[in-house]
């Protein structure tokens, strides 16, 4: 597994915080109220460890919504925002009012959650592949339900690790809380170490971002 420098954490998270505050932007004028979201920390895991730490946190019946897009260009990763199945529903009637029957909003779940997907991810990997001054290219969102290994396997399998965050949603006065899932084979991981390196060498005495 690749280690990083307390260093090169540090600006990986600032780097995470900078996109998921675009993200908390944007959502902020879907659901037309103010949306806060932080990245309090990131780790490294196997597939294995990843899939029982969500379980973990998945709560109710144990299943989870994904929404996951694939990156290339600086290093190649799947990206996959989840979060509980339950949670999904409350999301969407965030995003489309009280008013709507549950019956049309079960229908538009998938649709609704892709495009809260596709913000979150494209924030989080654009304002990195900015700060890094190098392309990342994703594909269109992909909508999973399932059990975390499950979700996880979308990815593939072999020799993969996890970039985990852990993020957490203010909505008003609801508190959401979800992960983003970054599952890379180690050649990706010794090219993000090299990209997150070579950006605190161009940072002014190689301080923190």
């Amino acid at each position: 597994m690749v280690r990083l420098t307390e260093l090169e954490h540090d600006a990986l998270v600032e780097l995470f915080n900078i996109g998921v505050g675009q993200a908390a932007s944007a959502m902020s004028e879907i659901v037309n109220e103010t949306v806060t979201m932080s990245v309090p920390a990131i780790s490294f895991l196997t597939r294995g460890a990843a899939a029982k730490l969500l379980a973990s946190r998945s709560g109710g019946n144990g299943r989870l919504c994904g929404i996951s897009q694939h990156y290339s260009g600086a290093f190649e990763t799947e990206a996959i925002l989840m979060f509980p199945e339950e949670k999904s529903q409350e999301i969407v009637r965030l995003m489309v009012g009280e008013a709507m029957p549950l019956a049309e909003l079960t229908a538009m779940e998938q649709e609704a959650m892709s495009e809260i997907g596709n913000i979150l991810l494209n924030s989080c990997v654009g304002s990195l592949a900015n700060l890094l001054g190098h392309e990342l290219n994703g594909s269109l969102p992909d909508y999973h339900v399932g059990y975390s290994e499950e979700i996880l396997a979308q990815a593939g399998s072999g020799d993969t690790a996890v970039l985990m965050l852990h993020i957490e949603f203010v909505i008003e006065r609801q508190q959401i809380a979800g992960d983003v899932a970054f599952i890379m084979d180690m050649t990706a991981l010794h090219d993000l170490k090299a990209h997150v390196a070579s950006f605190l060498d161009r940072s002014v005495g190689g301080e923190r971002p």
